[in-house]
């Protein structure tokens, strides 16, 4: 028998141990950090960007906040990670939603940034790309933005709909431009 008593994952934990990791930095090296796997947490993102603990929505968004800096999606998988445990949790679509973006030139120098539900800004460009996917039985839209290592955030309808004022057609495909780079959501002959 072992003196060690088996502790289950618990919010109130991973919470402690991720503000003693970030220590005031905006978003930690949770891609650098490779503690032992402890366990599912009963934690789940929708696809409207809100965090449930337990089936309930978590109220406090300075808490979501500090979650939101310690996701890690590893082979399709996505967990909340400190240096000393990684919990499992479930994320219905993306971790986060682009709630508003700002958009500063125009043509190819245009460039595009995207605000999210967790107060993350990223600009869209080489290294932070937009993509679609469409739905195969409705071909509705769904977009998303790359925010930070392999976690996106789904561009809410509102945002998407000034973003489609804005496109451009551009070699056989409409879409936009973002820091020199062009990202094509639809071909341009499936337009009306």
């Amino acid at each position: 028998m072992s003196d060690h008593p088996i502790t289950t994952p618990s919010a109130d934990g991973i919470a402690a141990s991720a503000q003693a990791a970030t220590k005031g930095r905006k978003i930690p090296p949770v891609h650098d950090w490779n503690p032992p796997f402890c366990g599912d947490l009963d934690m789940r993102i929708a696809r409207d960007g809100t965090w449930f603990y337990q089936g309930t929505p978590i109220g406090r968004p300075g808490l979501v906040r500090l979650f939101s800096t310690i996701l890690r999606r590893d082979e399709g998988k996505y967990f909340l990670v400190t240096p000393v445990e990684k919990v499992g949790i479930t994320v219905e679509d993306a971790p986060f939603v682009a709630v508003d973006f700002d958009v500063h030139g125009t043509g190819r120098d245009q460039r595009l940034t995207f605000h999210t539900n967790v107060d993350d800004s990223v600009t869209a460009g080489p290294d932070n790309s937009i993509r679609v996917v469409r739905d195969n039985d409705t071909g509705e839209p769904s977009p998303y933005v790359l925010v930070r290592h392999d976690l996106e955030a789904l561009i809410d309808r509102k945002s998407f709909y000034r973003l489609v004022d804005i496109g451009v057609h551009h070699e056989g495909w409409f879409g936009l431009w973002s820091q020199g780079e062009f990202f094509g959501f639809i071909p341009s002959d499936e337009l009306p």
